[in-house]
């Protein structure tokens, strides 16, 4: 529908008409973006089948492919922009929805008692259950207010790319579940009149009583900050590629960094969910202690834990080139690599995860001896040819020195590959 608006010609992009589409609200932000992303796809569509071509650069192949390449980047960097400031603007917003979303389960819990009072009475535990949520949706609220410019209450659990993390919400999770039993425990021993409940009120805290949870909590802690360590690590030692999302989304937990499911955070994120529902409803079940996690289920959870970890040592690696040839066209004779020539990179890992935007694309390097030559974006219909994560086209710039020229690779997230060796001839 947005290709078919810019292809029509549209509205002005800085007018008003069909919504404001100015930077300075959410909805003008996210508008604007849509509009971008529909002129940017008309015109890598437009220049995939030839059309849109100057007349001084379309009778040279090599002219009218950087030409295009140039065009491309620009109009990249345009949606690019447009992307941040719709990011900045989602999270702008977005402490309002969770302040929304923490008053609406207090309310959801106050029916939920209500209901399940008819008939069994009115008690001091529903009413310590209720305060507790009212305490806790308010810190949200509060913390949601302090932090309206960095996504609310998910500021915590936002990572250094821009992305949900998932190890911080599966902690979150556990720790807002833990300290709303406590503070179901500390209502329920204020309003307790008699010492013989007051004893068992404190009694419930003890670690016999919440040994699974305090387990399973202390492990999802410590692996939300291990996971932080080990990523920063890896990417320091070039290791593993990272590039910056342009806002959090809820799918960050289920995937990648490039939208693939992710088998290690899916069940990671499964196994805790089923975790938290079992003690939730413990915790019902039992508001005069924490809820006590059979150890079956915690070590479930830990097993979980572990493979999740696991997972975070394996994913990644550094991009490798395997091979540099001369590029050859059909009918083209044989022959060695020289000046001016197309060369094939191929390789693996030339496109991070997340990078396969074409303002990313654009960023992308390869140093051929002393010379760096930006790679070119060639469009076909509905995506690009070049570049690909095994496969780079770039040409042989003249100012290289015939002779054995070193060949590198610099990815869109900043890391380089191994050096190959080439022979240019003159």
């Amino acid at each position: 529908m947005a290709v078919q608006e810019a292809r029509q010609g549209g509205a002005d992009p800085a007018a008003h008409e069909g919504g404001c589409t100015c930077g300075d609200c959410p909805h003008g932000a996210r508008e604007g973006h849509r509009r971008a992303v529909a002129a940017f796809l008309v015109k890598r569509d437009e220049f995939a089948t030839g059309q849109g071509l100057p007349a001084a650069v379309a009778h040279s192949a090599s002219a009218s492919r950087q030409w295009v390449s140039e065009e491309l980047a620009q109009a990249a960097e345009a949606v690019a922009e447009r992307g941040r400031a719709e990011g900045a603007a989602w999270l702008a917003r977005l402490w309002q929805r969770t302040a929304v979303v923490a008053w609406a389960g207090v309310l959801a819990l106050l029916l939920v008692q209500a209901l399940t009072a008819i008939g069994a009475g009115w008690t001091s535990a529903r009413t310590a259950g209720l305060l507790a949520a009212v305490l806790v949706a308010g810190a949200l609220t509060a913390a949601s207010w302090f932090h309206r410019a960095r996504g609310g209450a998910l500021a915590p659990v936002v990572g250094e790319d821009n992305r949900l993390s998932t190890s911080r919400a599966v902690a979150g999770s556990w720790v807002l579940l833990v300290a709303f039993a406590v503070l179901v425990l500390v209502g329920r021993l204020a309003a307790a009149s008699d010492h013989r409940e007051r004893d068992a009120l404190i009694d419930g805290l003890e670690l016999a009583r919440g040994a699974g949870v305090v387990t399973v909590l202390a492990v999802v802690c410590g692996i939300a900050v291990l996971v932080r360590r080990v990523v920063g690590l890896r990417v320091q030692g070039q290791r593993l590629q990272k590039v910056r999302a342009h806002r959090p989304r809820a799918a960050d937990l289920l995937t990648d960094d490039s939208g693939r499911g992710s088998f290690a955070d899916i069940q990671y994120v499964v196994i805790n969910a089923v975790a938290l529902a079992f003690a939730a409803v413990r915790l019902a079940r039992r508001p005069d202690q924490l809820p006590d996690l059979p150890w079956g289920l915690a070590v479930v959870v830990l097993v979980s834990a572990g493979t999740y970890l696991a997972g975070k040592y394996a994913e990644g690696g550094r991009p490798v080139i395997l091979s540099v040839v001369r590029a050859r066209e059909a009918g083209d004779l044989d022959a060695p690599i020289r000046t001016g020539d197309d060369i094939e990179i191929r390789g693996t890992g030339f496109v991070p995860a997340g990078a396969q935007g074409a303002d990313r694309l654009a960023r992308m390097v390869v140093r051929v001896g002393p010379v760096n030559v930006h790679v070119p974006l060639v469009p076909v219909v509905g995506g690009f040819d070049n570049p690909a994560d095994d496969l780079l086209t770039v040409p042989v710039p003249a100012d290289v020195e015939p002779g054995r020229v070193d060949v590198q690779v610099v990815t869109a997230a900043g890391v380089e590959t191994n050096r190959y060796t080439i022979d240019v001839t003159e």
